[in-house]
């Protein structure tokens, strides 16, 4: 599979994917991962989704931006994974960009909630998974 290839199912994967599972450091350098509600992507570079300002996630995350974001499918066993750095924003404008109705259970002061954060990943580089053929790639 050429580059261009993989860039293009990978896509296709993060596109049509719902749930994606994002990979961080804990405060012992180990791995920590966590299914989350992919709320939007832009392409490969850029993944974006919400969590609590209280959650441990956001704490790691301040210590240790890196970060990696996996997608698969598991009906054709197609995987993209990720890697890169995590933002974590509460400005009104990425606030307002990735909330959806219903958000009020989690966040009952609605969208202005100081519990209501919005992380922003930012990949620079990929790999993608099938038929026992793995490619990397630089974005």
């Amino acid at each position: 599979m050429t580059e261009s290839e993989a860039k293009e199912s990978g896509l296709w994967l993060a596109d049509h994917c719902s749930i994606a599972m994002l990979g961080t450091v804990d405060r012992k350098g180990g791995p920590a991962i966590k299914a989350m509600l992919k709320m939007e992507n832009e392409g490969l570079r850029t993944v974006w989704f919400t969590t609590n300002t209280s959650s441990r996630r956001v704490a790691r995350l301040r210590e240790d931006a890196r970060a990696c974001v996996y997608f698969v499918d598991d009906q054709e066993f197609k995987g993209l994974m990720l890697q890169g750095t995590v933002e974590i924003l509460q400005d009104p404008e990425s606030r307002r960009r990735v909330w959806r109705q219903g958000f009020e259970i989690y966040y009952p002061k609605g969208i202005a909630d100081p519990d209501y954060s919005v992380l922003r990943f930012t990949a620079n580089r990929g790999n993608y998974y099938h038929q026992l053929e793995n490619r990397d790639f630089d974005l």
